[in-house]
């Protein structure tokens, strides 16, 4: 188009809201539109309207709003007082930033169908947009009597009048609102608030009173009530309203908390400390509210720097009551753990598992302190019914599959591992399950199983290529077999640059520069090897006296040979070595 092509520029991308505007009418609504278009155009020319108007609908949800534009202008040149047609290209001006031409248009809209919802509450907007207040209050207030059944436009009107500090307003409205949901605590205490800003103690107080009036057997609404006077200055009233509601419910949770509360304010923290102990020892008062003053108590004492033995103590005798939930022992092991308490921590998080099996954190920070201690058994212990619990959580596969492969249990740690690959999905984490593969891929090397061991690191590198472990092993294997020693290099090296300390990798990367004869190189990387912990290692040491020798130093092979043989090496090839104090080909 020529006199609208910056539409597309401006419109590329945008959610125009209108789309449902034009046709949520109440069928009053649309009957009241169809009339007043009746009388305004012939039959003909209505025809035409409607066809263009749903084809520019057609357009704009393909996203061809210039097109769409065109017709709409189009539709309002047939019919110029067309409300739909003047409404949607008000949105289109709304996006453009052309404020008066969006505002004339959805002042036309809600002039042509005046008994349209969306339009005007679309209109109200605008004139908030626009920072109109008292033009979207007009229309928020003649949408409140002409759609009587509807609580937006009297919520809208609070916010506008709170806005303005309009308070009498404020109350008007929110009486209003309240005639049609009946007394609800939300505007009742709004109600309050507007009353204090307005200087109004007495009406305030008041509000609250008719609320714990409207409900006399729930006695939260009477808490409430204590709660106002003890934060507005009226101490003596709390407590005389606490005390009302204790004695008809002598272990309401709330009237108790804010007995507390009371007493902390006045003064008198001995008995607070008192009222706090017999909340959290109190077996009716639920988990949720002993956790929020537990939370409390623990943040003061941080605060204070005072000891955490009152602490400790609080939670040791909540927890001898029986629990309903894990509420508040995760508080407490997550305060032991913070506390550096580990040893402590450990009965109250298997508390935890027994009372929630499903429980994925507590199990794994006591498979953390199992890991640490090399306690494999502890470990197949808290893995097994784990994997059972929660069989979507593949942690719980992979260290149970090495516990078992630690304690000699092969088959188990390869079944273990193949019954957790079943639970992989294009959500798992792909390091775990890489993880998997480098397991399965030692476990198949373990059994001899040498093809399965290459497709098992294949796959482990497939989902995390730069899995040290597997790379290391992967390439290890391959030398001593003397086959893809190019790939065993490329392999190796990897492991080297991510880990330039580690003798294990270093002692690789080592003996694959000797298999492919750079014994120069060879003897740098063993020689750094040896620096990083090789030396306490049999086989290293072995490796250091073959690269020794190739590289015309037998005297030190020899030395190196024997010192693995000391360490416990029984190798026969090592034994002829020493004997004939030479390479042997293998």
């Amino acid at each position: 188009m020529k006199k609208n092509n910056y539409l597309s520029i401006l419109l590329i991308g945008i959610v125009l809201l209108s789309s449902c505007a034009s046709s949520k009418k109440t069928s009053r609504q649309s009957k009241m539109a169809v009339v007043s278009q009746v009388e305004r155009l012939s039959p003909e020319m209505q025809r035409k309207h409607d066809y263009f108007f749903l084809e520019a609908t057609r357009l704009k949800s393909k996203g061809d709003y210039d097109a769409a534009f065109e017709l709409f202008e189009h539709c309002l040149a047939i019919d110029p007082t067309s409300p739909s047609a003047s409404y949607e290209l008000s949105q289109f001006y709304i996006y453009l930033k052309q404020n008066d031409k969006a505002l004339s248009g959805m002042e036309k809209a809600v002039e042509g169908d005046p008994g349209n919802y969306w339009y005007k509450q679309s209109l109200a907007a605008l004139y908030q947009s626009q920072g109109n207040t008292q033009k979207a209050i007009g229309t928020f207030e003649s949408m409140s009597d002409y759609f009587a059944d509807r609580q937006e436009p009297l919520i809208a009107l609070i916010d506008l009048y709170n806005a303005a500090k309009d308070y009498p307003n404020v109350i008007k409205t929110l009486d209003r609102l309240e005639a049609k949901t009946g007394k609800t605590e939300q505007i009742s205490m709004e109600k309050f608030r507007v009353y204090l800003q307005m200087d109004n103690n007495k009406k305030a107080f008041k509000e609250i009173e008719n609320l714990a009036n409207e409900y006399p057997n729930d006695m939260r609404y009477l808490s409430i009530l204590g709660d106002v006077y003890l934060n507005n200055g009226k101490p003596k009233d709390a407590y005389d309203t606490y005390q009302k509601v204790l004695a008809v419910e002598p272990d309401n949770a709330m009237a108790l908390l804010s007995m507390s509360t009371y007493y902390q304010q006045t003064g008198q923290m001995d008995r607070y400390e008192q009222q706090l102990d017999s909340v959290l020892l109190n077996k009716k008062v639920d988990s949720s509210t002993k956790v929020e003053v537990m939370r409390q108590l623990i943040s003061r004492t941080e605060q204070t720097q005072q000891d955490s033995i009152k602490i400790l103590s609080l939670f040791d005798n909540i927890l001898k009551q029986d629990q309903e939930d894990t509420q508040i022992p995760m508080l407490y092991s997550q305060y032991l753990i913070a506390k550096g308490l580990e040893k402590d921590a450990i009965p109250v998080l298997n508390l935890i598992t027994r009372l929630d099996p499903e429980n994925v954190p507590a199990r794994l920070q006591l498979l953390s302190y199992a890991i640490k201690k090399n306690d494999f058994d502890e470990a197949i212990r808290i893995c097994e019914p784990a994997i059972e619990s929660t069989p979507e959580t593949l942690e719980f596969y992979f260290y149970l599959g090495i516990a078992y492969y630690q304690a000699q249990r092969i088959d188990d740690a390869l079944a273990i591992y193949n019954k957790g690959l079943t639970h992989v999905n294009e959500t798992s984490n792909k390091e775990i399950v890489s993880e998997f593969y480098s397991m399965l891929g030692d476990i198949y090397h373990t059994k001899n199983k040498i093809t399965e061991a290459y497709a098992a690191y294949d796959s482990s590198l497939v989902y995390n290529a730069n899995n040290i472990a597997a790379l290391n092993n992967y390439a290890y294997y391959l030398s001593v077999e003397r086959k893809n020693l190019d790939k065993a290099e490329e392999m190796s090296y990897k492991t080297v640059k991510a880990q330039p300390k580690n003798g294990t990798y270093l002692d690789t990367y080592a003996w694959i520069l000797f298999e492919k004869g750079n014994y120069t190189l060879a003897k740098v990387y063993i020689d750094d090897a040896m620096k990083n912990g090789g030396n306490e290692s049999e086989i290293v040491v072995e490796h250091c006296g073959d690269i020794y020798f190739m590289n015309g130093q037998p005297e030190e092979a020899l030395k190196y040979w024997l010192k693995s043989k000391e360490m416990g090496n029984k190798s026969e090839t090592l034994k002829k070595k020493i004997e004939q104090k030479k390479i042997i080909a293998e």
